[in-house]
């Protein structure tokens, strides 16, 4: 039984939800939208969406929690947003943001522009730290994802892009 698809979704100020054939949810920050299982029933009551199983359906259970932390995340995205925080760590590795374009230098011969996708801004406070902020978790998280790929963070000095919260676990290097 889930433990997460039990508890109701309880909906912030000036967030509104449409439940059809694809769920609606809008709010300050924009507007997302995912299409219903079928194997879950979802309902509003009030200020709050239920999400519950549909009896005789195959993945029912395993659907039912699934969607319950989608739409959870779309509410809180909507209302609140996502970011997620990225660090530099190397001599010369630095960060520039210009408009919707992440300007890397990391090492190589060459400048590295990641694109941001719509739905998805960049700050850069300072050189070495970039932050990714928008409305969907998971579109947030796959752009973090993209831009720490072009450079991970090596084993033996650490170098590289890592998440604020990552801990790289430094190697000693090899003794003869």
């Amino acid at each position: 039984m889930s433990r997460v698809g039990k508890n109701p979704i309880v909906l912030p100020a000036g967030v509104e939800v449409a439940i059809g054939e694809q769920i609606v949810v809008k709010g300050p920050l924009g507007t997302l939208k995912t299409a219903a299982n079928p194997a879950v029933k979802i309902s509003q009551e009030g200020q709050s969406i239920v999400v519950s199983k549909v009896e005789g359906v195959e993945n029912a259970s395993a659907m039912w929690g699934t969607m319950r932390a989608n739409l959870n995340n779309m509410v809180v995205g909507v209302s609140k947003g996502f970011e997620r925080k990225l660090q530099l760590v190397g001599v010369g590795y630095r960060a520039q943001a210009q408009g919707d374009v992440l300007n890397l230098s990391l090492g190589f011969s060459h400048p590295v522009a990641h694109k941001m996708p719509a739905g998805v801004k960049v700050e850069c406070p300072t050189q070495t730290e970039v932050l990714i902020k928008g409305s969907d978790k998971q579109q947030v998280g796959q752009v973090a994802a993209e831009v720490r790929a072009y450079r991970k963070p090596e084993p033996y000095k650490g170098k590289g892009v890592r998440y604020s919260d990552e801990v790289v676990v430094i190697k000693e290097t090899k003794k003869k």
